[in-house]
């Protein structure tokens, strides 16, 4: 009789896991680049011009309606309580510490982000990066690390004027529907917003537009399957660079302000 033989159980884990290891290795690998100085000015200048003025008009929109809808949301509270000198400077705090960065994020995970996605993608499934490879021009190099500046240099520049938008919006509402003062507006964000909120929103906001980078350029590196395969690789990224956003948003605020004691001056 044949001895039975037991099926051997192999653990293979899930494509999504394997991707989220193969994004940290790149962007071990771009960390490397970046530290020898192999940058593409050129390829740079051009991510740089995609990432930045073409996002422009939709994060400032986006911004704009944020501080009006945080204003009306909030003002007619502060006035309730007889702190209506407050109203400016906790818009400030929200949109300097926490909207501004996450939303100019979330912006820029949908609109280039996807782009990346897709565009390596295509590129994967075509073997035009094979190509690449066999012409001897690491694809790295070429379509990686000017990707990854272009995000990293963009975002907080975008971040900075989505909150300059934010506040106008705000002081809009404030003036016009409950009317605050527009000098009680601007004196509140000045009493109320410090230098290490901006820098911190700076902060977060380079992070951040490092993480979509990387996502959108691996999971565009990682694709297979043809056409489907692209478009799946370019939902996928979108949906891993939002989770990454969120989930890198808490810890970036408790390591900036956990441990810090308040800011806010007394009313």
């Amino acid at each position: 009789m044949k001895a039975l033989k037991w099926p051997r159980l192999q653990w293979r884990p899930h494509r999504s896991v394997r991707r989220l290891g193969a994004a940290f290795l790149l962007a071990g690998e771009v960390t490397f680049h970046l530290l020898r100085g192999r940058i593409s000015l050129r390829n740079s200048i051009e991510q740089m011009a995609l990432v930045g003025p073409a996002s422009l008009s939709v994060a400032l929109v986006t911004a704009a309606f944020v501080g009006m809808v945080f204003t009306i949301q909030v003002a007619r509270e502060f006035i309730a309580f007889g702190a209506t000198s407050a109203v400016g400077g906790v818009l400030a705090i929200a949109l300097v510490r926490e909207l501004g960065p996450v939303l100019t994020a979330v912006v820029l995970a949908g609109r280039v982000g996807s782009a990346f996605a897709a565009e390596i993608g295509t590129m994967q499934v075509t073997e035009q990066i094979d190509a690449l490879y066999m012409l001897g021009t690491d694809p790295v190099d070429y379509l990686v690390v000017p990707r990854f500046v272009a995000c990293v240099l963009m975002l907080p520049i975008l971040n900075l004027l989505a909150l300059v938008t934010g506040l106008w919006g705000g002081l809009m509402i404030a003036d016009f529907l409950y009317g605050i003062p527009r000098g009680v507006y601007i004196e509140s964000i000045q009493n109320f917003l410090q230098p290490w909120d901006v820098w911190s929103s700076i902060i977060k906001s380079g992070i951040f537009g490092g993480v979509v980078a990387i996502i959108g350029c691996n999971w565009g590196m990682t694709t297979t399957g043809g056409a489907k395969g692209v478009g799946q690789s370019t939902t996928a990224a979108v949906v891993i660079s939002l989770l990454a956003i969120f989930i890198l948003n808490f810890f970036l605020s408790w390591a900036l302000f956990g441990g810090s004691s308040s800011l806010v001056p007394v009313l």
